[in-house]
């Protein structure tokens, strides 16, 4: 069983004007020996532009041109051009979870998206007393969204750890993070969909090449993971919560078990995979969206209110950007980061323009 090292670096390059860090995370990380990291000091700030401003806890970035499609846990899809922030109903089947950390949260355009108008998304929605997650097929019309298949229905859903991150993968297959349900049980089963990692068709069927038999899921053992991305070489990697810290980045293998509920952070044991990296015992990250760009993952960091980067080489974790609050998700195209804050879900301390959408040049 192929074993990944653990956090050994770390650069971490704050703005100029960045705060102090969370009374639960320090300046520097601690290595599998106990070590400490020097901490090196840079800043970015004149760099960062605003694209839009007043989003209403914004949850996955989709760009198009010069167009940006985000969704709002709230039950919106915010349209941005070129700054001007116009807000399209999403009108759905099912009656849409006001739960923490619920709502409408992945989306990703079809590949034919500029023909059909259509999108896939990832939604919490309430059935008499229960809670459950499903993915569907979105048809834009005007600017209206309408829910128009499901592919992939009641995937669990609890107090916490919806998952709900959307990507279309390299092999043109749909990939969707799905948290515990805050029942790490679920997490050990394979014919649960929760604590998984699932792989679709995107016309909803299961692939055939799946490494379970009649089965959407691709990985499990997994806590609440809400970042998913692939290097240039096709390797997909993801970001998921710890219980209270042990933070991990992943290297997803396709049929592999995790290990959450049986280990986290650094621990080892025969047949479970351990993290690529790990904040540790005593540092949070509470990483969500994730993308690539010139062998770094580029992940944002809710509780660390930060973007950090993890280069995937020479083992090093940067923090790109800090005192901009909770990040949600990010996008890189043509050698520029864009992000959006999450400080309006309810923990975090919005300012009079949160949320917003960033951009800078990497």
């Amino acid at each position: 069983m192929k074993k990944s090292f653990i956090l050994s670096g770390v650069a971490l390059a704050f703005l100029s004007s960045c705060s102090s860090m969370n009374d639960n995370q320090s300046n520097s990380t601690r290595n599998e020996n106990g070590h400490e990291s020097a901490v090196l000091q840079s800043s970015n700030e004149a760099r960062i532009e605003v694209i839009a401003s007043h989003l209403e806890a914004p949850w996955a970035i989709n760009k198009l041109e010069d167009t940006f499609y985000i969704t709002e846990r709230t039950g919106k899809i915010a349209k941005i051009k070129n700054g001007e922030v116009t807000r399209q109903n999403v009108l759905l089947t099912k009656t849409l979870s006001t739960a923490s950390e619920a709502g409408l949260l992945g989306l990703v355009l079809a590949p034919d998206f500029e023909q059909s108008n259509q999108a896939f998304a990832y939604y919490t929605y309430e059935k008499g007393r229960e809670q459950f997650n499903r993915i569907v097929l979105l048809q834009l019309v005007e600017d209206t969204w309408h829910e128009k298949v499901v592919l992939v229905d009641e995937i669990p859903s609890g107090t916490y750890h919806h998952g709900g991150r959307l990507k279309i993968g390299p092999d043109r297959k749909l990939y969707a993070t799905a948290g515990d349900a805050s029942n790490p049980d679920f997490a050990q089963d394979v014919d649960s969909l929760g604590g998984k990692i699932l792989r679709i068709n995107l016309d909803g069927t299961i692939p055939e090449d799946n490494p379970f038999p009649s089965s959407y899921v691709y990985s499990y053992g997994h806590r609440n993971p809400q970042g998913i991305g692939w290097a240039q070489d096709g390797s997909l990697y993801a970001s998921e919560h710890g219980q209270s810290a042990n933070d991990e980045i992943n290297k997803i293998y396709a049929g592999e078990n995790y290990g959450w509920p049986i280990i986290e952070g650094i621990e080892t044991q025969e047949g479970l995979i351990t993290p690529l990296f790990t904040s540790g015992e005593n540092i949070t990250w509470a990483p969500s969206g994730m993308d690539f760009y010139k062998d770094e993952l580029f992940v944002a960091a809710l509780r660390g209110e930060a973007l950090l980067a993890f280069h995937l080489k020479t083992e090093e974790v940067r923090e790109i950007v800090a005192d901009v609050g909770r990040t949600r998700d990010v996008w890189i195209e043509q050698g520029v980061l864009y992000w959006i804050t999450n400080n309006t879900d309810g923990r975090g301390t919005p300012s009079s323009k949160d949320d917003q959408l960033f951009q800078m040049k990497l």
